[in-house]
């Protein structure tokens, strides 16, 4: 079983154990994080001990914890896997989030299966699939439109399987596992955890009679994902998990865009309490906050919403990488150690540490690591700013130049401390018993946990004066993950009880609530997988499929499939083939697709979807397009050098399997 259909899951990532506490105290539901190896972020790895930390301050409110062993796996490394699979299920984990096929005929610990976004989940057949193979949890490709989420939705039992869906972070330009650039060019692996970012690298792109359409221009790096506005859609698609990118990103990160996310599910929450399809957090308690979440505060280049409501022009961050920030100002005044800001909103100040940037006029982003920053003018919101570099080493820095804050060190050093406050709502009742007194506490889940103290009923001399003592002392829940709404009294008449009586009174009825609430905290079960398996959409699988062990190819033949080609990893795939496919276009996005062109007189059919060339140094890249499907395809082939680095890998670990559809025996 997965959420039930009405809870909305929060999933935020964490790089370590530390990070992930705080996502819990920012109100996650859920947190997924690297076990200690086998993560498609490869050096994001995790301590047992740690995690088992982590796993216990999580399970205190309700909220799960999923490990990523979500790269692809050689035969020598499936062993360890399962072992790790098991260890990490030992440590209390709720879920392992996989791509590789193959551990699913190992023997798998009971936990819970979900599907990485590598798996590639673009079609409600594969969903499916999945689902009926025994994973409980699919997050499906950042590139679908919300009737695609819906269709995937409608071909899935909501009580079997949930969707996921990223709402926030990174973009990777490519469809998630169909990516190999990286490993083409250096030897590293996307699908093994260690890309090198190609996408992000600047390119010369050329037409096919060689004449420059762009220089320098990164045009397969996106702007970073937001979904803030569409949560309602994406709900109503049949969106539960809403995932936040980011296992690389800081503490800063986690916090601010958990809190952000947090507020914005809440309100959704809290507005269709009354409706007909009233929905619930899938964690307990309530989060508050010391700041007011904002997004634009992280590093980020500048924000789309993708394909979610259709294709649109405006997705790319073709100008720079880098985090540009938000419009703070202008320069006013240039001296030899200084320059001048005036400020737009008179309200901003400036701080030592803080970043600024600025375009050049070749529309690269130049920053600016401000070492001092006094206060001219205020009224007329006039700033000195004195750089950490010498001012002549800024290139085009000028009077009239646009400035943007993309580093404010007083939000930063807001989220160094303590900055949000998780409780369970908790109902308590005092009352008299023949020997002494009683506390029962019941939760917000229906948890209890009771004390007794024995002691004499003493007379109050002062009624409202010990009522108030048994309120005020009662009620301090400070320190405890727990908050109380009210606490009935039921006496027979006002007693005096210390003050140190109350407090162990309350503080063993604590101690006997978390106690409930541990031994009532239910694991995530397996599904079980249909029986006889399923077989899997197609018949035949090319490199795309990843497939890099006997069992990931065991069970792919388990499932029907006739044709299996090893993943690209494996060496075989030597000439030109698709390094990467994506639903974004470079055509589309600087006007050159024949679909724009189609109504424009004079110009309909002579746009034709050619290919393109991108080249960035040595590195040669061909774009070809295919417009059924709407998608563009990075061909190129592996570098000789790459070939060579892993040829003894290659004889240590043959991997070929089909390399043609078997011939049928002939029964005499």
């Amino acid at each position: 079983m997965s959420l039930l259909p009405h809870q909305i899951e929060l999933l935020s990532p964490a790089r370590n154990a530390a990070i992930g506490i705080e996502a819990v105290n920012h109100g996650a539901d859920a947190v997924y994080i690297g076990g200690p190896a086998f993560g498609a972020r490869a050096t994001a790895g995790n301590d047992i001990r740690e995690l088992e930390q982590l796993i216990a301050h999580a399970h205190r409110f309700g909220s799960r914890i999923f490990i990523t062993l979500n790269t692809i796996l050689r035969d020598d490394e499936l062993e360890d896997a399962r072992r790790m699979a098991w260890q990490v299920y030992e440590a209390g984990a709720d879920a392992l989030i996989i791509q590789d096929m193959g551990l699913l005929e190992l023997d798998l610990p009971p936990i819970q299966l979900h599907a990485s976004t590598q798996t590639d989940i673009r079609t409600p057949e594969k969903a499916r699939f999945l689902q009926d193979a025994g994973l409980s949890q699919v997050v499906v490709a950042r590139e679908l439109d919300l009737q695609q989420i819906a269709a995937i939705r409608a071909a899935t039992d909501p009580s079997r399987t949930t969707i996921e869906f990223f709402v926030h972070g990174a973009l990777c330009v490519a469809y998630s596992g169909q990516c190999f650039i990286s490993h083409a060019h250096t030897g590293r692996s996307a699908n093994r955890g260690d890309c090198n970012q190609a996408c992000r690298l600047p390119y010369e792109v050329l037409d096919s009679q060689g004449r420059i359409v762009a220089h320098e221009k990164h045009v397969l790096s996106m702007k970073d994902n937001n979904q803030s506005d569409n949560l309602r859609a994406l709900i109503d698609a049949g969106v539960r998990s809403f995932k936040i990118e980011g296992r690389y990103k800081d503490m800063g990160y986690v916090k601010n865009i958990t809190a952000h996310y947090r507020t914005l599910l809440d309100e959704i929450i809290e507005e269709r309490e009354f409706s007909d399809a009233p929905l619930a957090r899938s964690s307990s308690g309530r989060t508050t906050f010391t700041f007011t979440p904002d997004p634009d505060q992280n590093f980020n280049r500048e924000f789309t919403d993708y394909f979610v409501n259709g294709r649109k022009e405006d997705i790319g961050a073709f100008d720079t990488p880098k985090t540009p920030g938000r419009a703070i100002g202008w320069v006013t005044q240039l001296g030899d150690k200084w320059f001048e800001l005036e400020v737009s909103d008179k309200a901003t100040v400036l701080h030592n540490g803080d970043g600024l940037c600025y375009y050049d006029l070749q529309k690269e982003l130049v920053g600016v690591h401000i070492n001092r920053a006094e206060s001219i003018h205020p009224k007329k919101g006039i700033w000195r700013v004195f750089p950490k570099d010498p001012i002549a080493s800024f290139k085009d820095l000028r009077k009239g130049l646009e400035i943007n804050r993309n580093r404010d060190m007083d939000w930063v050093r807001a989220l160094e401390k303590k900055s949000s406050d998780r409780r369970i709502g908790v109902w308590a009742q005092f009352q008299e018993t023949a020997d002494g007194f009683a506390l029962t506490l019941t939760d917000e889940d229906g948890f209890v946990g009771s004390a007794t103290l024995a002691h004499a009923h003493e007379s109050a001399s002062d009624a409202a004066k010990a009522e108030a003592t048994l309120r005020e002392q009662l009620g301090r829940f400070g320190a405890s993950v727990f908050a109380v709404h009210d606490i009935a009294l039921q006496l027979s008449q006002p007693w005096f009880v210390p003050a140190s009586a109350l407090n162990q009174l309350r503080r063993d009825a604590l101690a006997a609530l978390e106690t409930a609430r541990a031994a009532g905290f239910v694991r995530l079960p397996r599904a079980t997988p249909v029986q006889p398996p399923v077989p899997f959409p197609e018949d035949t699988l090319t490199y795309l499929a990843n497939v890099f062990n006997h069992k990931a190819h065991d069970f792919y033949v388990k499932h029907g499939v006739k044709v299996i080609d090893a993943a690209y990893e494996s060496k075989e795939e030597e000439g030109e083939v698709s390094l990467m496919i994506t639903k974004h276009c470079v055509r589309f996005s600087m006007s050159l697709c024949p679909k724009q062109a189609k109504g424009v007189i004079g110009v309909k059919g002579t746009i034709k979807a050619e290919p393109l060339q991108l080249i960035n140094g040595k590195e040669k890249l061909t774009l070809r397009f295919d417009c059924k499907p709407c998608e563009m395809h990075v061909v190129g082939k592996m570098k000789k050098s790459v070939l060579q680095q892993h040829r003894k890998e290659m004889q240590a670990q043959p991997m070929q399997f089909y390399r043609k559809r078997p011939v049928a025996s002939i029964k005499v």
